[in-house]
Order: C-alpha cells, then sequence, then structure tokens
C-alpha cells in the first residue's frame, strides 16, 4: 500500500493509445494512457468503461452524439455501447481508465492500434 505519482508513472511511456496498468482493484484494473488522434469504433459486449481526463480535453464519440469530456472529468461507457474516443487539434490527452482485467482493448475489433497487454508500470 502506497500512494502512486499518476504524474510520474505517465512520464515512464510515450506511446498513444496503449495503456498501462498502474493498479488493480479486485477484478478491476487501472490503467493510464495518452491518446492522440482518432481511435477504433468498438464495443465491450460485457464490460463498462470508466475514462477520466487528466490533461486535455476527450471527445467520446458514439453513432448519436459525440460528448466532450474536459479535464477533471470523467464519462462511463456502458457494456455494449459503440464508441470511438479521439482528440482533436493534434492534442494529446492523458486519461485514467477503470475497467476489468479481461477487457479486449478494442472489443471484438482487430486494428493495428489494438493491444493484447498492458505493461504492469
Amino acid at each position: 500500500m502506497k500512494a502512486i505519482n499518476i504524474k510520474d508513472k505517465l512520464s515512464k511511456f510515450n506511446k498513444n493509445w496503449h495503456p498501462h496498468q498502474i493498479a488493480v482493484v479486485d477484478d478491476m484494473q487501472v490503467l493510464l494512457a495518452k491518446l492522440k488522434g482518432e481511435f477504433v469504433w468498438h464495443s465491450h459486449e460485457d464490460e463498462d468503461e470508466l475514462f477520466q481526463v487528466i490533461k486535455g480535453t476527450l471527445y467520446m464519440q458514439f453513432r448519436d452524439r459525440t460528448e466532450v469530456i474536459n479535464e477533471g472529468e470523467c464519462i462511463v461507457v456502458p457494456k455494449g455501447v459503440e464508441h470511438n474516443p479521439c482528440t482533436k487539434n493534434d492534442e494529446e490527452v492523458h486519461v485514467l481508465l477503470f475497467e476489468k482485467q479481461k477487457i479486449a482493448h478494442t472489443g471484438n475489433v482487430i486494428h493495428e492500434k489494438t493491444q493484447t497487454e498492458y505493461p504492469k508500470i
């Protein structure tokens, strides 16, 4: 049981769209990620996802609308809901994610941005 310094953990990686695990809470994992540009349309059949914006502005695209999540805000994407996170104006956005350990990064979609392992830092 030690405090986790999020800024320090963010300084340990640079790759966008590649979450890194910083903690585990029961069967949930806490991840940090740096996002830039557009991701991949996908959904998670059995898992919800929580995105908390630490730095920047995240645009969470849904098929019928886009939600703007500002620094200090979070959004929960319910299981089964198709979504596509993105950033604008070449901004790198830092997020904390809270999701089940068994979640597939891009759901059933396989893409060049799909990650199969999240490094522990």
